[in-house]
């Protein structure tokens, strides 16, 4: 493709940005690869530790997940024995990921000619908010309805052997993935890779809500949020 790979800043060092909502972790298997944070106080990062010491952010027997990294917050500090995490310097960190990802979603908005599912060439006709059970091509696509979902089977992205294909998915809505029957994925063949698939998501966004499991690709940036159960996932902001 002519375009490329929409720039995340210092959000692309980010597993998971939680906003001015903060992130709250349910369960006791989740681990995520990189940093997090929130633009809002430590308090509403909940159910997380990192390998600092004592840096842990409300967890209780229920509710552990682990970070492979930082977690960025504005003050308080969520623990007097953790002193270098709820600062004035992870609270401007967390503000340029806030910044940086709100300009990447307007980036993402910005580009143009998103295909319809249901008409474009290749695309295998059916519903224009149905990404299951379908195999596509490097492009943009454009929920006609304003919201995508993957339930009918999994999606495939096809490289065709470019390892630089990128997907850009546009919603004004939601995005939802499974149903509550069966979990569902996003797959990478021939090439495709997840730091070049962008899902931008006009409202909520929920991953395999009901069962968890399946496998999630690419780049998530919500306005309102993303919803996951356990599964194996990739590059996720929010």
């Amino acid at each position: 493709m002519a375009q490329n790979p929409v720039n995340l800043g210092s959000a692309a060092n980010v597993g998971g940005f939680g906003g001015t909502a903060g992130i709250t972790n349910m369960g006791i298997h989740t681990v995520i690869n990189g940093n997090i944070g929130t633009s809002a106080v430590s308090t509403l990062m909940t159910g997380f530790h990192d390998n600092g010491p004592n840096c842990v952010y409300t967890e209780t027997p229920l509710n552990v997940g682990h970070v492979n990294g930082v977690i960025n917050t504005a003050p308080p500090a969520p623990t007097v024995g953790c002193p270098n995490e709820g600062t004035a310097v992870t609270a401007a960190i967390a503000a340029q990921a806030a910044l940086d990802s709100l300009t990447a979603y307007n980036a993402l908005v910005a580009f143009p000619n998103g295909l319809d599912v249901s008409v474009c060439p290749g695309c295998g006709g059916g519903g224009a908010d149905e990404l299951g059970n379908r195999t596509l091509a490097p492009g943009i696509y454009k929920a006609a309805p304003g919201s995508f979902s993957i339930a009918m089977g999994d999606l495939t992205l096809d490289a065709q052997g470019d390892p630089n294909a990128l997907w850009v998915f546009q919603m004004a809505k939601t995005l939802t993935v499974g149903t509550p029957t069966n979990n569902r994925s996003v797959l990478l063949v021939n090439g495709a890779q997840a730091k070049n698939v962008f899902w931008q998501v006009g409202s909520a966004a929920t991953i395999n809500g009901i069962l968890g499991g399946g496998t999630m690709q690419g780049t998530i940036i919500s306005q309102d949020g993303v919803s996951i159960s356990y599964c194996h996932s990739n590059a996720v902001d929010f």
